[in-house]
């Protein structure tokens, strides 16, 4: 009996010949639409239109273009590639039959036909076909699911970073075009040195990106100073900054609290949040604070960090300096290479100056 799936399931048969396109016609019109054409080109026109076929009956031999063709051009492309082919044909030749296959066929059936086994092997090859359709688009929703429940992380995460930045900004006397300012250094920075040999398996775009979403979490730790030393008009005392400095091991324990309570979830953002707070402030001689590290035992994202930091400072105005123009703080940033800087995060900087200064422009407070 016929079913309605069946009856909706459309059989492409291509021959040249009409005898045999009335037989195969006859043969499973009860069951199938079916669809024919006289050749090669008329075939590809079919299996590209709308409704598709879900399965192809083809001729090999056939003149201009032979069902070989057909089938090489069917399973180029991405439109029709999917579309199951079965040869019908009089070559009954065992090298024939595997080039036939090796072109993407599914079967190859021989003439004369037997139309019991032409009918099964039809049927069969459009349930597997009716299988494998499920499949695809069940694989293809996961793949959307995933795509938008990453959105959904990435959304999270930003608005997480967003929402800290913002807390420390009302805190400091910075503005907010610092943090802005920053980020995009860091994000020219990390560009600049992943086109380096040495860099390019560790600054890849993703963690190009979160390196530069990351850097507006630098100062979180300043939440945690005293409003008296912060927000003081003037430079500060050996103590106060003393206390000013502990900025750094603030923010970086407040991030590993927060690191700490989403468990499993997925945050590598924080790990960079993380060494940024931390580290930022420590120098390539080992020097710096609050860990007195040196060379490359600080975390790269704390080498960028200082340099667009420091680069920042330098053309900022402050109760206690001017603002020193551009060329000036190059000068300053390429004086300390291989003393306050990483030599190649020095480098990096000189290479992408001008991207620097027209950052600072795009953020001027």
């Amino acid at each position: 009996m016929t079913s309605t799936a069946d009856a909706r399931r459309t059989v492409l048969v291509v021959d040249d010949t009409p005898d045999n396109l009335s037989l195969m016609s006859g043969l499973l019109k009860d069951t199938y639409r079916v669809r024919v054409a006289n050749g090669g080109e008329r075939a590809l026109a079919i299996a590209r239109s709308d409704p598709q076929p879900d399965l192809i009956l083809l001729d090999v031999m056939m003149p201009v273009m032979d069902g070989y063709e057909v089938c090489r051009q069917l399973k180029a492309d991405p439109g029709s590639k999917d579309i199951p082919v079965v040869f019908l044909t009089a070559r009954t030749d065992q090298v024939d039959e595997q080039f036939g296959l090796e072109l993407g066929a599914v079967d190859y059936i021989t003439k004369p036909i037997s139309p019991p086994i032409v009918i099964a092997r039809v049927r069969n090859h459009l349930q597997l076909k009716q299988a494998n359709d499920v499949l695809r688009n069940h694989n293809a929703f996961l793949e959307e699911e995933v795509e938008r429940r990453t959105r959904d992380v990435r959304a999270i995460r930003d608005a997480a970073i967003v929402a800290m930045a913002s807390l420390a900004e009302t805190r400091d006397n910075e503005t907010g075009n610092h943090i802005r300012r920053t980020q995009h250094y860091v994000g020219a920075l990390a560009k600049a040195m992943a086109a380096l040999p040495k860099y390019q398996d560790v600054l890849e775009p993703e963690t190009v990106d979160l390196l530069y979403r990351s850097a507006a979490l630098h100062d979180i730790g300043k939440v945690g100073i005293p409003d008296s030393i912060l927000l003081k008009p003037g430079r500060l005392t050996e103590e106060e900054f003393a206390v000013m400095k502990s900025h750094t091991v603030v923010g970086f324990e407040a991030l590993k609290s927060a690191e700490r309570s989403l468990h499993n979830t997925d945050m590598s953002f924080l790990r960079y949040a993380k060494e940024i707070a931390l580290t930022h402030h420590e120098r390539w001689d080992g020097t710096g604070y609050p860990q007195g590290l040196a060379g490359e035992a600080i975390p790269l994202s704390g080498r960028i960090m200082t340099v667009a930091d420091v680069y920042d400072a330098l053309i900022s105005e402050r109760v206690y300096k001017p603002a020193f123009p551009h060329e000036v703080a190059l000068q300053e940033i390429a004086g300390g290479r291989g003393t306050q800087f990483d030599p190649d995060v020095v480098d990096a900087f000189l290479t992408v100056a001008d991207q620097m200064r027209e950052i600072s422009r795009s953020f001027a407070d």
